[in-house]
């Protein structure tokens, strides 16, 4: 999801919101997930193809890729390896992300104060502050997720590919996008790591998240279909939670998106699938499934991200 445009924040450029629409193939799971969706006007889409499959076709490989726990580094069959980040460069406490370390490859992309997907509904109770929420800690990108004065805070970073300087940084038609993560389990914070269309116009051009859920729950991938004026989201539940280290992949390519987990495809859409030049963000918020309670806080960490472009 992105904060607006929908998602995005007003003013900020064209990104990604996090509303989800409840699908009548996904009614069920989005329950028992807790996840809810909304488009612009904040009314549910209940329509639903049915074209997500939970399940890899017989004889569907594994992802290729190196060892599940290690960052893949070089091209892959079919794929130009574009990015690619451990976080290995050095520590950055809080407030100093990216800096001198991560500069050339990280943007904040949203400034503090900026309302995410919800906060623009809810009069700035929840928004982005990466000052407040962004580090590197030992290897891995620490969020500390948590409240102030009111406010819950997350923080939406994105990486940059080449030698971008202007949003969206990490602009391609089709690609294949892998992160590393785990994550406390934080009720009534959520990801949306999302490709989000960079003509901003939503529904019409799509969006892709994975993994998308409360911290609390499970996550899933989400298909917001493209070429509708409505929101229809095709959802693809992993049956994972955040709280072990996992590796969520997505494969974008022409008439399909298929997720896996850890190596193993969870399904693929065929239906309504983005055919314009998306940009990838790591979009953490509140309050899409109810806000977190004020003493609520702790940490969700990226080991590593790789990014490939079709060969």
């Amino acid at each position: 999801m992105h904060v607006k445009g929908r998602r995005h924040s007003k003013g900020a450029g064209t990104g990604p919101q996090a509303g989800m629409t409840m699908v009548l193939v996904a009614v069920l799971a989005l329950a028992l997930s807790g996840c809810s969706s909304a488009g612009p006007s904040g009314t549910p889409d209940a329509s639903d193809t049915g074209s997500a499959t939970g399940t890899p076709a017989a004889g569907t490989a594994p992802e290729l890729s190196q060892p599940v726990g290690r960052m893949p580094v070089g091209d892959l069959p079919g794929w130009r390896q574009v990015f690619s980040e451990d976080f290995t460069e050095g520590n950055v406490a809080v407030g100093g992300f990216p800096g001198s370390l991560y500069g050339a490859k990280w943007s904040v992309n949203y400034v503090d104060g900026t309302p995410d997907t919800a906060g623009q509904q809810n009069g700035g109770r929840s928004g982005y502050y990466p000052s407040k929420v962004l580090s590197v800690t030992d290897g891995v990108l620490d969020m500390y997720l948590h409240t102030e004065k009111g406010v819950s805070m997350g923080a939406a970073p994105a990486p940059k590919l080449g030698p971008a300087n202007d949003r969206p940084y990490d602009s391609l038609l089709y690609g294949r996008y892998s992160v590393r993560f785990r994550s406390e389990a934080l009720q009534g914070f959520k990801t949306a790591w999302l490709l989000w269309p960079d003509s901003g116009v939503w529904p019409r051009d799509g969006e892709i998240d994975y993994p998308e859920g409360d911290l609390s729950r499970a996550f899933y991938g989400a298909l917001h279909q493209a070429g509708s004026d409505r929101n229809i989201a095709h959802l693809i539940q992993s049956g994972a939670r955040f709280t072990s280290w996992h590796t969520a992949t997505t494969e974008w390519g022409p008439g399909r998106v298929e997720f896996f987990l850890d190596g193993v495809s969870i399904g693929a859409s065929t239906v309504g699938v983005p055919d314009k030049p998306m940009h990838y963000i790591l979009q953490t918020e509140s309050c899409l499934t109810g806000c977190p309670a004020p003493g609520t806080a702790g940490h969700l960490q990226v080991d590593w991200v790789a990014i490939w472009a079709r060969a």
